[in-house]
């Protein structure tokens, strides 16, 4: 599983993104990891209104903006697994909202899978009794799009709700009072997680969500320059406090 930091990842998405809507790589399934732990924000946010600069900062922690609308978000690098797909927005996915309900339920799929009872709840969250275990977000180009999402399967809590700052009426629409209260881990339902068969189960349950086969591989030349050219893009001052 690809580990690399926030700049790379997201580079890499959006490399795969426009490089499908040329036609020029294959419907893609990434699962990877954030290295070292880093925050993404959502495209429309701002960004001192979703994150707490000065706890990433004295902590080192990484920080980037997304091309995918959504909230702000923290990668555990020990304890989450981010996914990405890149298809053509055909057929049911031509609908957003019905989108992420078939590709999110590659995610129910794996869990359930591994004993776990989790739902998807519109528009883009998977939950266990009720509670977040996965968020994904989206973008759209030509005719193309990318999804992407995370799996908390350990992610450390503590650290997760100083990174962020959710507003109190966002909480208290869900019926909670703190992010403790809203999220949930794989490692609080299952006890220790093996990583290794939790990729495995993803890679099934997508396959099974999308209609697919999974073929495994690696990133080709040309991603990996495209990527090399958009990376300055997600360090860029510019960039990342563009709201």
């Amino acid at each position: 599983m690809d580990g690399k930091n926030a700049y790379w990842q997201m580079a890499i998405d959006e490399a795969l993104l426009i490089l499908r809507s040329e036609g020029k790589v294959l419907d893609t399934l990434r699962l990877y990891v954030f290295k070292p732990s880093a925050v993404t924000i959502g495209y429309f946010q701002r960004i001192r209104e979703s994150v707490n600069l000065e706890f990433l900062e004295s902590a080192k922690i990484d920080y980037t903006r997304r091309i995918t609308g959504g909230g702000a978000v923290y990668h555990d690098a020990a304890g989450e697994v981010t996914y990405s797909v890149v298809l053509p927005a055909s057929g049911p996915l031509v609908d957003i909202g019905e989108s992420y309900r078939v590709i999110c339920s590659g995610l129910v799929r794996a869990l359930r899978r591994m004993g776990v009872n989790a739902e998807f709840v519109p528009v883009n969250d998977v939950v266990i009794g009720g509670r977040k275990v996965s968020g994904s977000a989206q973008t759209r180009r030509r005719g193309y799009l990318l999804q992407h999402g995370t799996l908390m399967y350990a992610t450390n809590v503590e650290v997760l709700e100083r990174a962020l700052v959710v507003p109190s009426a966002k909480l208290q629409s869900k019926g909670v009072k703190s992010i403790r209260d809203r999220v949930v881990t794989l490692k609080d339902i299952l006890g220790e997680v093996d990583v290794d068969s939790l990729v495995k189960n993803l890679a099934w349950g997508f396959a099974e969500a999308l209609g697919r086969e999974v073929l495994f591989g690696e990133l080709g030349e040309e991603e990996l320059r495209l990527a090399e050219k958009l990376v300055e893009k997600y360090r860029s001052r510019d960039w990342v406090f563009k709201r």
